[in-house]
């Protein structure tokens, strides 16, 4: 696997296909007064959730194949505080027969560089059996259009 890009600093907007809105909650800050660490998790998997329900291709108590998640990472750059608005940078880095690798990122709304960036890797998966199946067609194309120029196939 190539060096994390991220390592060199929070990325631009220039590096993500898609963005999704989100909205902070008063329970996600912390003792510290900011976003808690997990929060940016939850809004990884909600903006990647989102593109899939709102594309039609997923259904959350009952589509037959899901994506699990199976690996995850966030590096932090800055804080975040509610109420603040989110936009979730969403671009795909990689794409095999079973999993795709998201990379992601949370914006304080309009920013032009990340407050965090991360991965998350989806296997896709039998429902019923929780065997891994190839990502499905529908699936799949939605994931090509989430590919970057910047970024591209790992």
């Amino acid at each position: 696997m190539a060096a994390d890009p991220d390592r060199q600093g929070p990325p631009s907007r220039a590096a993500f296909a898609r963005f999704v809105a989100l909205t902070t909650r008063w329970s996600d800050n912390d003792a510290y007064g900011h976003l808690n660490n997990v929060i940016y998790y939850a809004l990884f998997d909600s903006a990647v959730n989102a593109i899939l329900i709102e594309a039609g291709l997923l259904d959350p108590a009952s589509s037959p194949i899901i994506g699990l998640v199976v690996e995850s990472s966030c590096r932090f750059y800055a804080s975040l505080t509610y109420p603040e608005p989110a936009e979730v940078g969403v671009a795909v880095e990689h794409l095999g027969r079973s999993s795709v690798r998201y990379h992601l990122a949370v914006f304080k709304a309009g920013a032009a560089t990340a407050a965090a960036a991360g991965r998350y890797t989806h296997v896709y998966v039998e429902r019923a059996t929780s065997q891994p199946v190839p990502i499905p067609d529908g699936h799949r194309r939605l994931m090509e259009g989430l590919k970057t120029p910047e970024r591209g196939e790992a």
